[in-house]
């Protein structure tokens, strides 16, 4: 669990299309066996700490004939940015993602000082 101790909390969210692979015949439209796309996210402002991110596809727009297969995930996640991460595998063909995200952590004010 991420307790946070401080009185100011901050909560960015954004929607970010990942990708749209079948205009240009792309690799999550046309490849087989496993895929990664990956994107840097950065947060409208620091937050003091990495905060704590969650994502979700809010559209996928796959081809029928296969199965659906999809792992979208945070990674990499900092007190300014992080990666959205998506995966597939097999047979899957994707033509395009849009995912959306939330971060929720602590942020400075200007009462708070850093005497470290």
């Amino acid at each position: 669990m991420k307790k946070l101790r401080h009185h100011l909390i901050g909560v960015d969210q954004g929607d970010v299309v990942l990708f749209s692979d079948f205009q240009n015949d792309g690799e999550m439209w046309t490849g087989h066996g496993p895929r990664r796309i990956a994107r840097t996210v950065a947060f409208s402002e620091a937050f003091l700490e990495p905060p704590a991110v969650s994502v979700s596809l809010t559209m996928w727009d796959i081809a029928d004939g296969a199965n659906a297969r999809a792992d979208v995930s945070a990674e990499e996640v900092t007190a300014e940015d992080f990666e959205i991460v998506f995966r597939t595998w097999g047979d899957t063909r994707v033509a395009r993602v849009r995912v959306g995200w939330t971060a929720v952590g602590e942020i400075a004010d200007e009462d708070h000082w850093d005497i470290r």
